[in-house]
């Protein structure tokens, strides 16, 4: 099983500050001490405040690669798209110096970019120095989506990315097609924060940790694996 820590904060602010405090200390600690920064980030409202926030400090972002942990596969300037989300919100102020790596590219499907993606993610100092995670009330993670097309290889695979192409939900929504980071690369990081909100959502990371198909709530991975140091932030 992977090294969890359990962070529980009695409100949405105790848990940004938390973040946001952790998240500069790892970015100034791989800056003095492998002369880059790597952050893995992820879209939606729990870590937003925290990348808001990093944005307005005066770090050696020059010296910082922030790279996509999933993305739909969609242009840019969509109004789904993870890399608009980052843009508006960490890559602003100061941290609009940092070295933003993309996960689209001109390839029609993820699948026929992932080779290119690939070889953009291999240039990053490993191991990344944080990845930031979420979860879906399905127990999914990144877009490693339960029993999708491409999972097992996102499971499995050597690789850094994977293509994947998700069963249609309400999770979902009509993007179905995605590119991902591999359970190995989840792995090649220092720390990975998992950021849960609410009831349902710490149902589900329970029900994950508790154990059993993969295939039918990926997290289950991640949180199993053996070289995964992860800290789990949830507040109601």
């Amino acid at each position: 099983m992977a090294t969890i820590i359990e962070k529980f904060f009695d409100d949405k602010n105790a848990l940004t500050a938390e973040l946001s405090a952790t998240l500069e200390q790892s970015l100034r600690d791989g800056i003095k001490n492998d002369g880059r920064a790597v952050l893995m980030v992820s879209g939606g409202s729990s870590p937003a405040p925290a990348y808001k926030h990093l944005s307005t400090l005066d770090l050696d972002w020059q010296h910082v690669d922030v790279a996509m942990v999933d993305e739909r596969w969609v242009e840019p300037n969509h109004e789904k798209s993870n890399e608009a989300f980052i843009k508006s919100t960490l890559l602003q102020n100061h941290g609009a110096a940092a070295n933003f790596i993309t996960m689209k590219n001109d390839a029609d499907t993820a699948l026929q970019g992932a080779s290119d993606c690939e070889n953009a993610f291999g240039e990053l100092k490993r191991p990344f120095d944080v990845t930031i995670l979420g979860m879906g009330p399905d127990g999914h993670t990144a877009s490693l989506f339960p029993n999708a097309e491409g999972l097992d290889n996102g499971l499995t695979s050597d690789n850094l990315v994977c293509a994947i192409n998700a069963i249609q939900s309400d999770v979902t929504g009509s993007i179905t097609e995605r590119m991902s980071l591999t359970l190995n690369a989840i792995a090649q990081s220092k720390v990975v924060k998992l950021l849960i909100s609410g009831d349902e959502k710490l149902a589900v990371y329970k029900q994950a940790k508790a154990g059993g198909d993969v295939n039918d709530m990926p997290l289950r991975a991640v949180l199993n694996h053996p070289s995964i140091n992860i800290e789990v932030y949830w507040a109601p």
